[in-house]
């Protein structure tokens, strides 16, 4: 977006658990949120990674009151490194851990225009 106008949407496959919000590791759930892109690994098993800034203090101290980790290393990644032939199917099911998973040409852009400490909001 760019001055409350939406300049391009992409559709995306979630964890495998995909309704509600993420409260803890291994739910299988994506985080719902407003967080910011704060690092990148060119080196991931995906092609190309963006990190995502969750968990917030506030959903760690959550996560603790309930005596569970708010689980970690949620990204914006593309397909399995090796399965590029993969493409938009992708999308026929949720299959990450909790990540959003886009096709590899969608990460390339995303990866060249999207500057660390760019804020995102998750939403179903």
């Amino acid at each position: 977006m760019r001055g409350g106008k939406v300049l391009k949407t992409y559709h995306v496959a979630l964890g495998r658990n995909p309704i509600g919000a993420k409260e803890q590791e291994g739910d299988n759930k994506t985080p719902e949120g407003i967080y910011t892109i704060d690092y990148r690994n060119p080196k991931s098993d995906y092609h190309l990674a963006l990190h995502i800034s969750y968990p917030s203090a506030e959903e760690i101290t959550r996560a603790a009151q309930r005596g569970v980790n708010a689980g970690f290393d949620i990204m914006i990644h593309g397909l399995p490194n090796g399965q590029d032939r993969i493409g938009a199917a992708h999308r026929q099911k949720d299959w990450t851990a909790g990540c959003i998973a886009v096709t590899d040409e969608e990460i390339d852009e995303l990866y060249r225009v999207t500057p660390d400490g760019t804020t995102i909001e998750i939403r179903q």
